[in-house]
């Protein structure tokens, strides 16, 4: 039988700042401090969102992402109407608007997107819907609206589907711009 004098009082843990662990057979590696943000299944948010870590939406999110040396990946579930600016971006659910990353944009098979990309590299799953103007390779990521066209590659991809096998590189993905 439980007794109120048996009980102690119960106190929060306290939270600490992970110590630098070196490697070793028994150690495990410390737990990140940058854990990526979420907008869930359910959340609807219209207007901007900016940050410095990295977000998963998985619900809908309509206006201006602006994540500053981050990622944003777009689960399955997801819907985003945006303006994105990232320095990766993962493509999973359904995605409109203006794609601008630093390093990558990667778009899974399950993915529709419509609009404008731009990336040093991009690779496209097979089974993915692509529809809109994508530029990729160095020039891409470093041009600005006042270089010429001419120093950037584009590709126009009007076709719902765009396969690996069309790509005639790897089975299952295309990439543009792995330089």
């Amino acid at each position: 039988m439980w007794r109120k004098e048996d009980a102690s009082p119960q106190t929060s843990p306290e939270v600490s700042q992970p110590s630098a662990v070196k490697p070793g057979p028994s150690s495990t590696p410390p737990v990140s401090t940058k854990a990526a943000a979420c907008i869930s299944q359910g959340i609807k948010i219209k207007g901007e969102v900016a940050g410095t870590e990295d977000l998963f939406v998985d619900g809908v999110v309509d206006g201006k992402i602006s994540l500053a040396n981050s990622a944003l990946t777009v689960g399955p579930n997801g819907t985003v109407k945006a303006e994105i600016t990232a320095r990766e971006i993962v493509l999973r659910g359904i995605a409109e608007g203006k794609f601008t990353a630093e390093e990558r944009i990667q778009i899974w098979n399950s993915a529709r997107v419509e609009g404008d990309l731009k990336a040093q590299r991009i690779s496209i799953e097979d089974g993915a819907e692509l529809r809109g103007k994508v530029e990729a390779g160095k020039a891409a990521a470093k041009s600005s609206a006042a270089e010429p066209e001419a120093r950037t590659k584009k590709t126009e991809h009007k076709a719902t589907e765009f396969t690996g096998k069309d790509a005639g590189k790897t089975p299952g993905a295309a990439t543009a711009g792995a330089d």
